[in-house]
């Protein structure tokens, strides 16, 4: 499909995080935007007050008629999120539409564009925001699309004048990330994940060597010291291999400090340093993705002036370690973290930054598979909490697998208290205990109930 005989967009699956900067993007570029999604959420209703069309029920006598009366300029975006019985997917197909999953239209988008992609089986949406944030604050112009919410610019996507420079989440989920051919690619970890998709962690690991294999001629990655170690890659022909990490790596963090939640360091290379550098974005996970970040974007500034206001006026992005309430008497903290590696480093962190408090986490396992592949390694990382709040497993879209629930991860935490609670009834725990440093952490709907553990805590 030709991009410039494109009127009209449809979504399928409009209102997530990663079809919906896509869906503001032609918008905002002067398309017919429209499409369904199976609830409406806080997202759908802002792209709605955008101007674009979404309606919530899978009827095909809902789709606009611009769209059903022409196969050559109507776009047809689907997610593999949406089950495949879908009766408005099934239309499409059967009418002989061209049906492109949202990493397709993201390959037709940077094709033609100096691109810089980030991937990882976490850290991706972290890194990705800062790169485009260090960018626009240089100068840079840029768009960019993004997995979760810029506190900054309160969006998931930055649209540039010229698009001099792209700026992409690559999604490993589905090999999605295979669609992209970038300039500069940055991948920040490799741990065993989505193992419903590949199998087995081999299968994942090849998928990343296959990513690599599109980075265009003369172009750059970055890579984490540990991916580099993992995937055996420390050079390749007609790209630059560099890696980073906080001890280890080419490129790495000296004099590290945190004050009051700010995390303070140099950014050192082999011929650059950037010095006193501060992330208001607690972590030392997040020190290691900025690394990233620096790295990928030193080249386009030589002025350090520049690149250290741009780190320091970083906000973060939503559900990233995002403090609800920081004050002297209570702290909460809500992070999307949902993998036993990214609890790990979530739960390192708040412990080097409040070492005197006890730390209550709420934690929401998310996919039934995940929680069977992954039940030591969640238990390991919960562990390092004081007190666990275990809700019900969120299925997203899978069904329930025989004996998996968050029982057994309940059964080999090792910690001071571990509760169990269904969802609608976890605010009678605050009811019962008085918790001063208490995260929120999952990838479900539990963001739902930040807003009512916030109320419950502040009335303590």
């Amino acid at each position: 499909m030709k991009l410039e005989e494109v009127h009209s967009v449809y979504f399928l699956g409009i209102g997530g995080i990663g079809m919906s900067a896509i869906a503001r993007w032609f918008h905002a570029n002067g398309y017919f935007v429209s499409g369904y999604d199976k609830t409406s959420t806080v997202l759908t209703k802002q792209l709605e007050t955008e101007g674009i069309v979404i309606h919530y029920t899978d009827d095909v006598s809902l789709i606009s008629d611009k769209i059903k009366s022409d196969k050559v300029g109507s776009l047809i975006i689907f997610t593999p999120a949406v089950p495949k019985d879908l009766k408005e997917l099934a239309y499409f197909r059967a009418e002989g539409f061209e049906v492109f999953k949202r990493s397709q239209v993201l390959g037709m988008l940077t094709q033609s564009k100096f691109t810089i992609a980030v991937a990882g089986t976490h850290g991706k949406t972290t890194t990705s925001s800062m790169v485009a944030h260090l960018l626009k604050s240089i100068g840079v112009d840029c768009s960019a699309f993004i997995g979760g919410i810029m506190t900054n610019y309160n969006s998931n996507l930055l649209i540039g004048t010229n698009d001099e420079v792209m700026v992409v989440e690559a999604d490993e989920f589905d090999r999605s990330f295979l669609t992209l051919h970038p300039d500069i690619a940055i991948i920040t970890a490799t741990d065993a994940d989505h193992l419903d998709i590949y199998g087995d962690r081999n299968a994942l690991k090849d998928s990343f060597k296959d990513f690599i294999k599109n980075i265009k001629a003369n172009g750059t990655l970055f890579l984490e010291e540990k991916v580099a170690k993992d995937l055996d890659i420390h050079s390749l022909e007609n790209v630059s291999v560099v890696t980073y990490g906080l001890k280890e790596g080419q490129i790495k963090s000296t004099n590290l400090t945190i004050d009051n939640g700010d995390f303070y360091f140099d950014w050192v290379s082999a011929n650059r340093e950037i010095k006193n550098l501060k992330l208001a974005m607690p972590g030392f996970h997040n020190v290691s993705n900025a690394l990233a970040a620096l790295s990928a974007v030193s080249g386009f500034e030589d002025s350090d002036e520049k690149i250290k206001a741009g780190l320091a006026s970083y906000k973060g992005v939503k559900r990233r370690f995002e403090y609800i309430i920081k004050s002297a008497d209570c702290v909460f903290i809500d992070d999307y973290a949902h993998h036993p590696e990214e609890i790990r480093a979530l739960l390192e962190s708040v412990r080097a930054i409040y070492p005197d408090r006890e730390i209550t986490v709420v934690f929401q396992p998310h996919l039934f598979s995940r929680t069977r592949d992954f039940m030591d390694g969640f238990a390991e990382s919960l562990s390092l909490a004081d007190h666990v709040v275990l809700l019900d497993i969120y299925p997203a879209r899978e069904l329930p697998i025989e004996g998996i629930t968050s029982d057994v991860i309940k059964e080999k935490i090792n910690t001071k208290s571990v509760h169990s609670y269904v969802k609608d009834d976890v605010l009678d725990y605050f009811e019962a205990h008085q918790p001063d440093l208490v995260l929120t952490v999952g990838a479900g709907d539990i963001d739902t109930l930040v807003l009512p553990i916030k109320q419950k805590l502040e009335k303590k």
